[in-house]
C-alpha cells in the first residue's frame, strides 16, 4: 500500500469514530414506514455546535422560524394551519450560549391559498455557539415534521455528542448561514 493509500483510510476511520474532536456524529435517521427520510448528526468545532439534516429525495423539512415566517406573511389573516418548525433542545453537557443560525430556507409558500412555508429539501445546517456545562455527552433533542407532497411525519430525535476535546476539526462556514429570526 502507499502512504497516500494507507493516511486516506486513516482518515476515512477516524471520521467514523464517534467523539473524535470536530468530527460528526453517526446520523440519526428518522423513519416512515420501512424509508428513512431524514437523518440528523452534529459535531462541534471549538465553542460552535453544528447539526447537519440530510433529507431523502422528495422529502422537506421546515426552518426553525417557519412559524413566525409564515404569521409575519399572512399578516393578521386566516390560515390552514403552519407546518411544525423544526425544534432543537440542548441537555446534557452542553447550553446555548448565543442565537441558532440556519441555511437560508426555500420559500415552499402558496399565496394564492394563503399558506406560507419556509424550509428545506436535500439538506441544511443548523448552528449556535454554546457553553460546556459538564463532561457530556451533550444531548440534542431535535422536534420538527417532515414531509412529502402527500405525507407527513412527525420527527423526534436525539443525538448524544461526546464532548472530548472540540478544539480541532473544521470550523464552521458561518457565511453560509443566516440568524433565525
Amino acid at each position: 500500500m502507499t502512504r497516500q493509500v494507507i493516511e486516506g483510510c486513516l482518515a476515512l476511520a477516524l471520521a467514523c469514530i464517534p467523539g473524535c474532536a470536530g468530527d460528526w456524529t453517526a446520523p440519526v435517521e428518522v423513519r416512515h414506514e420501512q424509508q428513512t427520510c431524514i437523518s440528523y448528526r452534529a459535531r462541534l468545532s471549538g465553542d460552535s455546535l453544528a447539526i447537519q439534516v440530510m433529507l431523502a429525495a422528495g422529502w422537506h423539512t421546515f426552518s426553525i422560524d417557519n412559524e413566525r415566517r409564515a404569521l409575519e406573511k399572512l399578516a393578521g389573516k386566516q390560515n390552514l394551519g403552519v407546518e411544525r418548525p423544526t425544534g432543537i433542545k440542548l441537555s446534557g453537557g452542553v447550553e446555548l450560549a448565543g442565537p441558532w443560525h440556519q441555511t437560508p430556507p426555500k420559500d415552499f409558500s402558496k399565496p394564492e391559498l394563503n399558506w406560507f412555508s419556509y424550509g428545506y429539501e436535500t439538506q441544511a445546517m443548523f448552528a449556535a455557539k454554546v457553553r460546556r456545562t459538564g463532561a457530556g455527552p451533550a444531548r440534542i433533542a431535535i422536534r420538527g415534521q417532515a414531509c412529502t407532497e402527500t405525507t407527513c411525519k412527525n420527527v423526534e430525535a436525539v443525538i448524544e455528542l461526546p464532548l472530548g476535546d472540540a478544539n480541532a476539526g473544521p470550523g464552521i462556514d458561518w457565511k453560509s448561514l443566516i440568524p433565525v429570526r
